[in-house]
């Protein structure tokens, strides 16, 4: 066994670990940075999801990396794909088209882009990048994490890296159970956090579903047929699957009729824009990442769309503190329903001209770099969390448990900012939606301080919210923002000779870090925004 030594360990490179690295290295410190797939990027590139963002997000609300990521993914697309004159002149080019936000795009262009802002580093030395490594154990000494292990998933060689501070960016917060820090999963009881939608009991094992998704694209070929092999489970399982949730879901999953993220009730939606009503749901254009509007006509062949929609969301079971066995079925669940509601849309779905089945639709997994045409891995939406010094809940957030006021909750020690409303999918414990306006709220240096371990910190979901305020702090930009704040915390903490809740507990040392993180571009406060 190796064994290596660097100041700052990041244990995943997902969007908030990348994030992370970048804030860290600036400061001249070395860092090694983790990641199990063998793409950086999390959410935004292995996972495969174009980013939820707030509506001011072209003007204000995140921080300047990643504004610049924003900005690198459109000077990718200038600089590398044949736009047509009116795309190249935008500079608010959403180079998908989907409406799900401004900045809808392919995986792989996030990869690069995310690549290019960790290049100089690299060649520095300061970053070291080691991917399709998985953390198996850490040393512990009181209260101090000293080492972790990481095992290469390919040649099955094992590494010990020392480190003064370890940040745990994987998406289930893998590095918790593994030192012995505290941590909270699933829904809390309503009589612990006082949170207006929080259950009544609490129940440990109900998180938010995960999603394998996909990229989709459509041949207009006449006669076209991509159809792909029946999921072995599609019969069995998930053909005629009704979920079972409260309040009930509208009847059978794999079907043009979801439930409404708010009302519970029925709603229509159709597969592609020229099938749906006005103000229809289109599915298609929701989450769509190659269109043709931008292009001269013939040099795009193709439209993709991304698929993470209802009828793939995976709610039968959770996968966190699970034995492996019971963790791998769930996830090859997963799969199969994601290839099942393919194999559904491709043979069964009802078409806008009353017939039956599109054959032309089909993967496309060169963009996702995956032999199935799946995602390298699926969306998580909620991990496990630290016992956090503070802990954010709904009253200091929801627009509900704040009448009369159009702000959240003013935090002293904000290390950043988001917007989202409070969204969270239907749960492992038969929860349906659960989505309620919110208020544009800051991050809390607090939610970022395990209440004991001193040099782990958290670097993306897996910091002190609740199961219903993870619905606002899990989204990309907020998680870029986490994983940046816990970057350059660990790197302040080293050059001041401090601990982390020294940082916090000291009005000095506070305003110190806060005005680091402003001179790196960190927003720490909002203006007078309305709920969303």
């Amino acid at each position: 066994m190796k064994e290596t030594e660097c100041d700052i360990l990041i244990v995943g490179g997902g969007t908030g670990g990348s994030a992370a690295a970048m804030a860290a290295v600036s400061l001249g410190h070395r860092v090694i940075l983790t990641e199990e797939t063998d793409w950086l990027g999390g959410q935004l590139t292995a996972q495969a999801v174009p980013p939820d963002e707030h509506p001011w997000i072209e003007s204000f609300g995140c921080t300047a990396r990643y504004r610049a990521f924003r900005n690198g993914v459109r000077r990718f697309y200038y600089n590398h794909y044949p736009l047509n004159a009116a795309a190249r002149a935008n500079p608010f080019l959403n180079p998908g088209g989907g409406t799900v936000s401004r900045l809808c795009h392919e995986p792989r262009v996030a990869v690069a882009v995310i690549e290019q802002m960790l290049a100089f580093a690299r060649a520095a030395g300061r970053l070291e990048v080691r991917l399709r490594c998985r953390p198996i154990a850490a040393a512990v000494d009181g209260d101090t994490v000293r080492a972790v292990t990481l095992r290469n998933l390919e040649t099955g060689d094992e590494d010990t890296i020392q480190a003064r501070y370890v940040l745990d960016a994987t998406e289930l917060g893998d590095l918790l159970p593994l030192a012995g820090v505290e941590y909270v999963t699933g829904a809390e009881a309503q009589s612990d956090t006082g949170e207006p939608h929080a259950a009544p009991e609490a129940q440990p094992d109900s998180v938010q579903g995960f999603t394998w998704c996909f990229p989709m694209g459509y041949d207009e070929t006449g006669g076209a047929e991509h159809i792909i092999e029946k999921p072995a489970q599609y019969e069995q399982r998930w053909r005629d699957y009704v979920p079972s949730l409260t309040p009930p879901w509208t009847g059978r999953l794999l079907d043009w009729t979801i439930c409404h993220y708010i009302t519970h009730e029925p709603r229509h939606s159709v597969l592609f824009p020229h099938e749906a009503e006005p103000g229809g749901l289109s599915l298609w254009r929701y989450r769509q990442i190659v269109t043709r509007d931008h292009y001269e006509a013939g040099a795009m062949p193709r439209e993709v769309t991304l698929v993470n929609w209802p009828q793939n969301d995976y709610w039968e079971g959770n996968i966190i503190d699970q034995p492996d066995e019971v963790v791998a079925r769930r996830l090859e669940e997963s799969k199969q329903l994601s290839l099942s509601l393919l194999y559904w849309m491709q043979t069964e779905a009802p078409r806008g001209d009353g017939g039956q089945g599109y054959p032309g639709l089909h993967l496309c997994p060169d963009l996702v770099g995956t032999a199935d045409g799946l995602a390298k891995a699926p969306y998580i939406r909620e991990s496990r969390r630290i016992r956090a010094v503070f802990t954010v809940t709904e009253n200091h957030v929801g627009a509900e448990a704040r009448p009369g006021t159009t702000q959240a909750e003013r935090f002293p020690d904000s290390v950043g900012v988001g917007c989202y409303r409070l969204d969270l999918h239907p749960s492992t414990g038969g929860i349906n939606y659960i989505d309620i306006s919110s208020l544009p709220f800051q991050i809390p240096l607090g939610a970022l301080l395990p209440v004991r371990v001193e040099n782990l910190l958290p670097a993306c979901k897996n910091l002190g919210v609740t199961h219903i305020t993870n619905g606002c702090y899990r989204l990309h930009p907020v998680e870029w923002n986490i994983g940046e704040a816990a970057g350059l915390l660990a790197a302040f903490c080293l050059q001041q000779n401090l601990r982390p809740r020294q940082v916090r507990e000291d009005p000095a040392r506070l305003a110190d870090f806060q005005s680091l993180l402003r001179r790196q571009g960190v927003e720490t406060d909002w203006p007078t925004l309305r709920p969303v």
